[in-house]
C-alpha cells in the first residue's frame, strides 16, 4: 500500500509540477500537499465500493462504474495561481541567492567528462552520433541540465571540422569588410566595441555555400537542438568578434522576453513567462580559442529557475549580484556552450592585447514559435484602412481601435533583418507593424502611405 501511494505521489508530482518550474519560496508547500493527498487516498482507497443499487454480478464492472463518482472526492481542489508575475524586493533577490547556492555533482550528469564551476562539461569526441543509446542518454542529461539543473552545458569538440571553421572565418572576414562602413550595435553592449554580423546564417550561405554546408551539417547541432526543442527547429546565427579592450555586456536574459522592456514583460502572464525559455535555445561555437582573460560568456548557474527573472534582471541589485557571482569557462576552437535563454549571462571583457574573441552565436527556435497560417497584412490594411480610420475618428484610441489594430498588424517585430531594421525608440526591438499602424492613425496617413510603410517593413525584414 505504501509503495502504491509513493508511486501515485511521484506521478502526481510530475503531473502537477512540470520540470523546470520550482517552488522558489522554499516552503515545501508541494510536500505538504502530497502528504495530505497520501492521507486522503489512504483513507478512501479501500472504501471504493460499488453502489448497492448496482448489480453485484460483476464486481469488477461495478467498481469501474463507481470510479468516476469517487475520484472527484479524492483529488485535491486546484489552488489558484496568480496570473501576473510579481517582483518583490528583497524577497525575489533572496530567492535568486538561494537558487544559485545549489551545487552540481559529477554523479548528477554521469556522461559528463567533468563539472567545473557548476557547469557539466561533455567531450563529444568520445561518442558517435550513431550510438543511439548514448545519444539518448546525453540528450536526457542536456535537457535536465538546461531546464532543472544549472541551465548550461559545455560541449567540447562540438565541431571537429576545423577546416570548415577556418573557411567560415574567411567568409566572415569578407562580410565584415563589406559592412565596415556602418557600426553594428549589440543589444547589451556599446556599438563599436566589437564586430557583429547580424544573420551570419544567411550571409554565410550566400558568400560561401560550400563551407556553410560543411559547418551546418554537424550532427551534434541537430542532437542538442532536438534535446531542448524537439524536431522542426529553426536556426539563426550572429557572429560576434570582441576585440582586445572590448567591454563586457550587462547581465541579461535572452529572446523572447529578454528582448522586451520591463513594462512589456509585465503584461505577459506567469505561464508565458515560464514558457518563453522553452521556445529557444542559445548557443555559441568558438571560432577562436577563448581563454579566460579574453572574456568568455559570463554565466550564473540556476538563475533560469527564478520565475520573475524577466522582470528582475534590469534592477541594479540583480546586476550587482550577477557581477559578484558569475562564472565562465575557457573554450577552444570548435567547442560550444549551450544555455537556457532565461539564464542570466553576459559576454565578458576582453583583457588581452592580441586575442580577437570570435564566437558564432546560435539562436535556435522551436517549431511552435510561429502562427499556423500566414496572412497578407498589407493587403488586408489596404482593404480596410479607410474604415479603420473612420472608426478611430469616432471612438478615439480606445479598446475597440486597439483591438482592431492588434488584429491587423504584427505586434512582434521578429524575425527581422537587424541590418535594415535596427532597434527602435526603446533601444531593444525594431518598430513593429502595430507601431506603424498607430502612427498612421495619429497622422491620418492615406491608404497608399500606410501600405507602403507596411510593405517596407516586410521587405526590410526579409519576409
Amino acid at each position: 500500500m505504501n509503495l502504491l501511494l509513493r508511486k501515485l505521489s511521484s506521478d502526481l508530482s510530475v503531473s502537477f509540477a512540470p520540470e523546470g518550474i520550482v517552488d522558489t519560496t522554499q516552503n515545501s508547500v508541494d510536500g505538504v500537499w502530497l502528504r495530505k493527498m497520501e492521507r486522503d487516498v489512504s483513507h478512501n482507497f479501500y472504501s471504493l465500493q460499488a453502489p448497492s443499487s448496482l448489480s453485484s454480478s460483476s464486481s469488477s464492472s461495478s467498481k469501474m462504474a463507481a470510479l468516476p463518482r469517487a475520484l472527484p472526492h479524492q483529488l485535491p481542489k486546484a489552488t489558484k495561481t496568480a496570473r501576473a508575475v510579481l517582483l518583490r524586493m528583497p524577497e525575489s533577490l533572496n530567492t535568486l541567492k538561494q537558487l544559485c547556492q545549489r551545487k552540481v555533482e559529477q554523479c548528477d550528469y554521469v556522461r559528463a567528462k567533468s563539472v567545473q564551476s557548476n557547469i557539466p562539461i561533455y567531450d563529444l569526441s568520445t561518442t558517435s552520433t550513431s550510438d543511439t543509446e548514448a545519444v539518448n542518454d546525453l540528450q536526457d542529461e542536456w535537457h535536465h541540465a538546461l531546464s532543472s539543473g544549472p541551465g548550461v552545458v559545455v560541449l567540447k569538440n562540438f565541431l571537429t571540422d576545423h577546416a570548415a571553421i577556418k573557411q567560415s572565418n574567411t567568409a566572415f572576414e569578407r562580410i565584415i569588410e563589406k559592412e565596415a562602413q556602418s557600426a553594428k550595435g549589440d543589444h547589451f553592449a556599446a556599438a563599436g566595441s566589437n564586430s557583429r554580423i547580424w544573420n551570419s546564417f544567411q550571409k554565410h550561405a550566400e558568400v560561401d555555400p560550400t563551407s556553410f554546408v560543411r559547418y551546418y551539417s554537424n550532427p551534434w547541432l541537430a542532437r542538442v537542438s532536438e534535446a531542448w526543442l524537439g524536431p522542426c527547429y529553426q536556426v539563426t546565427a550572429q557572429l560576434n568578434i570582441v576585440r582586445p579592450g572590448g567591454k563586457p555586456q550587462s547581465a541579461h536574459r535572452d529572446y523572447h522576453l529578454g528582448f522586451q522592456t520591463a513594462d512589456a514583460c509585465a503584461r505577459f502572464p506567469r505561464t508565458m513567462q515560464l514558457a518563453s525559455q522553452y521556445l529557444t535555445l542559445q548557443g555559441g561555437i568558438a571560432h577562436s580559442d577563448v581563454p579566460l582573460e579574453s572574456g568568455p560568456t559570463r554565466l550564473l548557474p540556476f538563475s533560469q529557475l527564478l520565475p520573475e527573472g524577466y522582470m528582475a534582471w534590469r534592477l541594479p541589485e540583480f546586476t550587482q549580484y550577477f557581477n559578484e557571482n558569475w562564472v565562465s569557462l575557457a573554450l577552444e576552437v570548435g567547442d560550444a556552450v549551450f544555455f537556457n535563454p532565461a539564464l542570466l549571462h553576459a559576454a565578458g571583457e576582453n583583457n588581452t592585447k592580441t586575442v580577437d574573441r570570435s564566437v558564432n552565436l546560435l539562436q535556435i527556435s522551436s517549431a511552435f514559435g510561429r502562427p499556423m497560417e500566414s496572412v497578407n497584412g498589407p493587403k488586408m490594411v489596404r482593404s480596410c484602412w479607410d474604415a479603420l480610420k473612420d472608426f478611430a475618428a469616432r471612438e478615439g484610441s480606445g479598446e475597440g481601435t486597439k483591438a482592431c489594430i492588434n488584429a491587423l498588424g504584427e505586434g512582434y517585430p521578429f524575425p527581422s533583418n537587424l541590418d535594415q531594421r535596427p532597434p527602435g525608440p526603446d533601444g531593444i526591438t525594431p518598430t513593429s507593424e502595430i507601431d506603424i499602424l498607430w502612427e498612421g492613425i495619429r497622422e491620418s496617413w492615406g491608404t497608399e502611405r500606410i501600405v507602403k510603410e507596411l510593405e517596407k517593413v516586410q521587405i526590410d525584414s526579409g519576409s
